[in-house]
This record gives structure tokens, sequence and C-alpha cells, in this order.
């Protein structure tokens, strides 16, 4: 284990999405109610997006620290930025930054410096749109992603290893996807193994569990099975955790279980902040 490659425009990172978009995505997500999980991931990644487009934005520009990709997978398995984007797999940054499909304007509560909170309109701009059909063929996009990453590390042997976060609410309907999530993660840079993440946005009423470093607290076969596929969580990313209030142990893993959208939000940006950006 490594993962200490710098992350620059010369050595670039890679994150890769696979977002469930099955038809039971249309359902309320778990303790936010009125809040479609379609609608809520959406909103989560477009929100990312802009954190990482921020993070990169020098004075002279946006700098192409990292190649981003969203794989939906539902009624079919591919891309899917929106836009101008529309049937591309891994984009630069800078790319991202310059060619959201829309901008809207959202809401959003501010506090109104007297102890009270007030609406405040912000632009939200939008690279991907809520998409919920079809099954969940998980296979397919873990081997999806095993075809993109194996061409981008082609290209960049020496860079940090690859990040693939899948965020998905059922069970895999085509097929058992582990030997699939085994491909991704036998796929290395010189500096480490790919690491595949997963959040698990389970129907149970259940308490949610983040980062765990066993199976014994998760409720059923299909989170243990989740658990399994993801990746230890390199030293860098546990320190992040545990500043984030965390509890976190050395056999900690990138899973979340039956997480709300706040804790989703934590995780993604947990899962996609290297310490060693330059």
């Amino acid at each position: 284990m490594s993962y200490e490659a710098e992350i620059s425009r010369v050595n670039p990172a890679c994150l890769l999405f696979l977002v469930d978009q099955s038809g039971s995505m249309e359902d309320d997500w778990s303790g936010e109610p009125g809040k479609k999980k379609a609608d809520g991931l959406a909103t989560i990644i477009n929100r990312l997006l802009q954190n990482l487009v921020l993070k990169c934005a020098k004075s002279e520009g946006i700098r192409d620290y990292y190649h981003v990709g969203v794989i939906g997978y539902g009624g079919s398995v591919g891309p899917a930025f929106s836009g101008e984007l529309s049937g591309r797999d891994l984009v630069p940054i800078s790319e991202i930054a310059n060619a959201p499909a829309r901008i809207e304007e959202r809401t959003r509560k501010v506090d109104d410096g007297v102890g009270g909170l007030v609406d405040q309109t912000v632009k939200f701009p939008v690279w991907l749109d809520a998409t919920a059909s079809g099954g969940t063929p998980m296979r397919a996009a873990l081997s999806c992603a095993d075809g993109i990453l194996t061409a981008w590390i082609s290209q960049h042997a020496d860079g940090f290893p690859p990040i693939v976060i899948n965020i998905t609410d059922g069970e895999s309907t085509d097929g058992d996807p582990t030997q699939a999530a085994g491909a991704v993660t036998s796929l290395a840079t010189t500096d480490g193994q790919a690491l595949l993440f997963n959040v698990h946005l389970s129907e149970q009423r259940a308490e949610p569990i983040q980062f765990p470093d066993g199976e014994g607290g998760l409720p059923d076969q299909y989170a243990k099975l989740l658990f399994r596929m993801s990746s230890p969580l390199p030293p860098s990313m546990q320190g992040v955790a545990r500043q984030e209030g965390f509890e976190v142990g050395e056999g900690a893993r990138g899973f979340v279980f039956n997480a709300d959208m706040v804790s989703v939000i934590q995780f993604l940006d947990i899962g996609t902040r290297p310490s060693n950006l330059r």
C-alpha cells in the first residue's frame, strides 16, 4: 500500500462514479421525506463536481488535477453526463467546469445574523440529471469501469491509483458482481491498486454504518457483499475521516450502509480527498 503519488497537472488523479439509476431510485430517500433518491443523488454528485472545480481553480484558470467520469446503470449502462459532455466517460476537470448542461437557480437556508435563517438564491451548475428506470446491472457497470480504468492507467502508469465510488440502493440484477469488482481492484499504478468504495442506500430501518472494519454489524448478506467488495481506506483517508469525527479502525473499509444525504456527502468528500494534491 502506497497511495503517496503527487497529484498534479502532469500526474492527474482519476475519479469514477458508478451511479445506480434503476427504477427503485424513484423511491423516497430513507429519512428524507419527499426527497427521491434519484433527485438527491444527482444533487450530491453535481455539488461534488462543483466542489472539485473550485478545488482546482487557480488564478490562471482550472488546473486539471482530476479526470472525472460518471457511469449510470439502470435501463442501460454508460456515461451519464448531460449536455455537451454526453457520451464521454472520463473528462478533465477544466472541461467539466466549462460545460455544465445548464445553470439552475436554487435556494438554500443561510444565517440571517440574528439567530434565524433566510432563503438565499444561488447558482447551481448541473452536469448529471436524475434518472430512474430498469434493473440494477451492477456487474455490467463494474465491467464498464474496468475497461475505462485500464485505458486510463495505460497513460498514467505512475499516477495516484484510480478511485471508483459505487452508489446503489439495490441488489445486482445481472449476477454476482464480486468477480467484476475484483477485476477493478486488481488494476494498479506503480503507486497502488485501484480503490473501490461503496455506498449502500438501504431500504431497511437500521442505524447507519460508516467505515466499518468488519461485517459483524451489517444486517444482511447484500450489505456484507458490498463491504467485502470495498477497498480498505488508505492511511491518508483514515486520517481525514477521523478529522471529520468518524471512529475509524485500522482495517476500515470505504463502505457506508443506510446513510442519509449528509453522510453520503461526507463520505464522497473523504473518499475523493487525497492529501497529496499539489
